[in-house]
């Protein structure tokens, strides 16, 4: 790690105005960003404190839905009684994230913004060939060892798979990404890679995320986050779920539903073909189950990531299922 110069802003506007000087980076909880400059892939030459401001770090819920502001921490959100009772997908999703001292240090807006990597991007001594660290210089993954990566939203510059957990359940409940004067539906926040692999989220140079709202909806009420992962803690997840959804009167019809993956893609990944096919259809598992293959519709098989394209439909499945009480 280089060494580098230390600010503690004393205002969101003056952060935002530090943050536009070359390499500087904001700090917050640090979970991210301490991890990357130890691995010599982030190199800031000044780090600007805003770890201390106030009025960033509210949790409100009422009526209209949630306002959590970026300096949150996790889990501070997954334990709110608010979060929990109308958005459960969201606290799941943060509890089944890093670990427990993670949690306890790293916030929301820090979580939003941690990079989408893989092993080859954080070890630039062995794999110099990384196009988020190097453009134009390769993709390691592609042809080596791959099992982790993306198989949905790739291209030939990167397939590594996007890997935080909240940002999928924000995606399935339809969260909007504050940025001072601008604000980004979350489904947007996040970029594809396509030959610009480097650029990850739609934020502009004098932006910071200040906070995330969640509109309230029957859907989001009755959610839930499913994470099937190699080993039961602080792991990424191989394929992961949230969804949201909401019955008729009868019990039985779907008249809402919210899918988004987590673990597949380059990307928490919304899962519109399977919402369509089953709005409006009756709960019952077999529809369900092929409705959910829609999931992986243009999965690209890189190899060691093959399993991933079987794997997702069965969680997509068993999540709406689970949701809606019919496991």
């Amino acid at each position: 790690m280089r060494d580098f110069s230390y600010h503690r802003a004393g205002s969101a506007d003056e952060a935002r105005r530090a943050a536009t000087l070359p390499a500087a980076m904001l700090l917050a909880g640090g979970t991210t960003l301490l991890d990357l400059a130890k691995c010599g892939v982030t190199e800031p030459e000044q780090v600007i404190d805003i770890s201390h401001l106030k009025g960033l770090d509210d949790i409100r819920v009422d009526a209209e839905g949630a306002y959590i502001g970026a300096l949150a921490r996790m889990s501070h959100v997954a334990d709110d009684a608010g979060i929990r009772g109308q958005f459960p997908a969201v606290s799941e999703a943060l509890w089944q994230a890093a670990s427990q001292q993670i949690r306890n240090m790293a916030t929301i807006g820090g979580n939003l913004m941690q990079r989408t990597r893989c092993a080859y991007f954080r070890d630039p001594a062995t794999f110099p060939a990384c196009n988020k660290r190097a453009p134009g210089s390769g993709c390691s993954a592609i042809g080596g060892v791959n099992r982790n990566h993306a198989i949905l939203g790739t291209s030939g510059a990167c397939i590594a798979t996007y890997p935080g957990d909240l940002a999928v359940a924000l995606t399935a409940l339809d969260a909007m990404v504050h940025l001072g004067e601008r604000s980004v539906a979350i489904d947007d926040f996040f970029l594809l890679p396509g030959g610009t692999p480097e650029k990850e989220h739609a934020i502009e140079p004098g932006e910071m995320i200040t906070a995330i709202t969640i509109p309230a909806s029957p859907a989001a009420r009755r959610s839930t986050y499913l994470k099937v992962r190699d080993r039961q803690s602080y792991e990424f997840a191989a394929a992961s779920a949230a969804v949201g959804i909401e019955l008729e009167t009868d019990g039985r019809t779907i008249r809402d539903l919210r899918v988004a993956l987590g673990g597949v893609a380059t990307k928490p990944w919304r899962a519109r073909a399977v919402e369509d096919a089953l709005k409006g259809k009756a709960l019952e598992p077999e529809a369900v189950r092929r409705a959910s293959l829609l999931a992986v519709e243009g999965a690209a098989n890189h190899g060691g990531n093959h399993y991933k394209i079987e794997l997702a439909p069965r969680i997509v499945a068993r999540a709406i299922l689970n949701a809606g009480g019919a496991a």
